[in-house]
């Protein structure tokens, strides 16, 4: 009479469970996320690379049934400066690119001013897909979507790391207070110094607000020298 077995007793407890089959294929002992940083090249590079595939076409929340493109987040992997903002607007959303539009030419000349150019630099969104009438995220949406941006801030590793506008403020600092009282500082944040600032959309409805940017770009451009 033959003893029990223990890899048929192992496989009848899976088979409770509703696993109806084994594979030797490597993919199925190898998490996806650690498959692709095998295969992903070296340096921020690679590690935007796998966070992009991990993120893939991305139907995580609703805003994915009323997008055009998704818009992960452009420029240089290597960036010593990040810009953040709230979301994509109706020109994002067409070309998939961030800041692309009338806010966006604002911040390539933002960009300009403190010597630099935007393939220096890497723009992303809070948000990686448009709301519906550019109205706010919800916060099961940032919920949902800002582990991504998280990702990209520790794939970049930046030395300063620009908010732009209130929303993205709020959700990377975790606080409720005013823009207006927590710019002109500077907050540790993941490995870099953040500022907050006035998001360009503003600064075109509020253009006396640009000299409160130029000093907190000016601060950004001190920063970035130090060490």
């Amino acid at each position: 009479m033959s003893g029990p077995d223990p890899f048929r007793d192992h496989l009848s407890f899976f088979e409770e469970l509703g696993v109806t089959g084994v594979s030797r294929d490597r993919q199925w002992r190898v998490r996806p996320s650690d498959a692709a940083a095998e295969a992903a090249p070296s340096g921020a590079a690679g590690r935007l690379e796998v966070l992009r595939e991990e993120l893939g076409p991305c139907t995580r929340c609703p805003l994915h049934s009323t997008r055009t493109n998704l818009v992960y987040g452009v420029g240089n992997p290597d960036a010593d400066l990040m810009f953040v903002g709230e979301a994509p607007g109706r020109d994002e959303d067409a070309q998939g690119i961030p800041f692309v539009g009338r806010a966006g030419q604002l911040l390539t000349k933002i960009i300009e001013a403190i010597d630099l150019r935007r393939h220096d630099v890497y723009i992303a969104n809070v948000i990686k897909c448009r709301p519906p009438k550019n109205r706010s995220p919800e916060p099961d949406e940032v919920a949902t979507c800002e582990p991504f941006l998280f990702g990209q801030v520790d794939a970049i590793r930046p030395k300063v790391i620009v908010a732009l506008g209130a929303f993205a403020v709020r959700t990377l600092l975790q606080s409720d207070e005013a823009i207006s009282r927590l710019r002109g500082r500077v907050f540790d944040y993941r490995g870099a110094k953040l500022v907050p600032t006035f998001h360009p959309a503003y600064l075109l409805r509020s253009p006396d607000k640009k000299r409160d940017v130029w000093e907190d770009m000016k601060r950004v451009r001190a920063l970035l020298r130090e060490g």
